[in-house]
């Protein structure tokens, strides 16, 4: 990934913050037939090994974790808040002329090795606490309890689970940092007004 020394983001604590906040990751693997991606929501703990420890789980149907069941180097990207930006925004435009469209972003690739879990243990640990994170914004939050035992374990049969090992997380955090404040702000208006209000709190703050 190109990242300008302007938009490198190497704060834990930011890092842990967009996975966290947008933990549908795209895990990247490679193997005899190329490359592949799945789209998995990823639990991290970032206090687990040297840099963290990502854990999901998968449709035993998925050959993902066959091919990956003696272990693989693996990449998932953390997409976060993004958002086109107009250069009609910039208020410099309007005098000089001399702006053009982009695109700011947030994201983080996260380096490891993946390892496969396929135990009934681990399983139900990890949809517990998936379920009790993404529910509990809920008037009345979901839980596996609220199902039929049988049926809970015939899902967990279904499903295979999955770890990996963080040895590096790059951030990368494209936010006009590199435009006078004036054009800043007056872009992250801009995305505000077209319902980017992530982006936008994140362009007036861009650490």
């Amino acid at each position: 990934m190109y990242i300008p020394a302007h938009f490198a983001e190497t704060r834990p604590e930011e890092l842990t913050r967009i996975i966290r906040a947008h933990p549908l990751g795209m895990l990247v693997t490679h193997d005899a037939h190329g490359l592949d991606a799945n789209h998995i929501p990823f639990e991290f703990d970032p206090d687990a090994g040297t840099q963290g420890l990502l854990t999901a789980h998968v449709a035993r149907a998925n050959p993902l974790w066959r091919q990956c069941e003696l272990g693989a180097d693996v990449m998932v990207v953390f997409r976060g808040a993004e958002g086109y930006i107009s250069p009609s925004w910039y208020p410099s435009k309007h005098e000089t002329h001399r702006q053009v469209p982009t695109w700011n972003y947030e994201v983080v690739h996260a380096y490891g090795r993946l390892a496969v879990r396929d135990d009934e243990k681990f399983v139900r640990g990890i949809v517990a606490r998936l379920t009790r994170t993404h529910e509990a914004g809920e008037p009345k939050p979901w839980k596996m309890g609220d199902s039929a035992p049988e049926f809970i374990d015939d899902m967990l049969k279904a499903i295979v689970g999955i770890e990996i090992a963080v040895t590096s997380l790059v951030g990368k955090r494209k936010l006009s940092q590199n435009k006078e404040a004036r054009d800043r702000l007056g872009a992250a208006q801009g995305a505000a007004q077209r319902g980017h209000s992530e982006l936008a709190q994140n362009m007036r703050e861009p650490g």
